[in-house]
């Protein structure tokens, strides 16, 4: 499933006060819950259990945050521009601005690796990454992640 189809347009936010990981990190939580205080609570243990196990920060400033949970039925993802960079011990020491939070049913692993593996790609492409963070508002965000707006052109490829 594209990542773009685990979104909506509710899940994607501009933090203005970020404050550090965790507080990210619940946040994205509360966004992946729908709504349920319980499951916000569920998710925000499970994204800090893994990002326990090592950063989820990529590199070039983004964060992949990620659990398995049955706190919601479906895969879902979320997605926060933050204000201010916040450390999320990435391999490359640069503090993290672009987060992109899911999660996927225990039973949904496949689909949890595949995604992943697409996100990276994505968030790999410094054009994207640029779009993104010159986004002025969450409506220029939404058309970006869900693909109602011009993709940027990678670098050395011609449109």
């Amino acid at each position: 499933m594209p990542f773009a189809d685990l979104l909506s347009a509710e899940r994607i936010v501009m933090l203005t006060d970020p404050g550090q990981r965790d507080a990210v990190l619940d946040a994205a939580a509360r966004l992946l819950s729908a709504g349920l205080p319980a499951n916000a609570q569920v998710l925000g243990d499970g994204l800090r259990a893994r990002e326990a196990l090592g950063s989820t920060g990529i590199g070039h400033g983004v964060a992949v945050p990620h659990c398995r949970s049955n706190a919601t039925r479906d895969a879902t993802a979320a997605f926060l521009h933050l204000a201010y960079p916040v450390d999320f011990c990435a391999s490359d020491g640069e503090p993290v601005d672009l987060v992109i939070a899911m999660s996927v049913p225990e039973d949904l692993a496949q689909q949890h690796l595949q995604t992943l593996s697409e996100l990276a790609d994505r968030f790999a492409e410094p054009g994207f990454r640029e779009a993104l963070r010159g986004a002025g508002d969450v409506a220029a965000l939404q058309a970006l992640l869900l693909g109602t707006a011009p993709a940027p052109v990678r670098a050395g490829h011609a449109a």
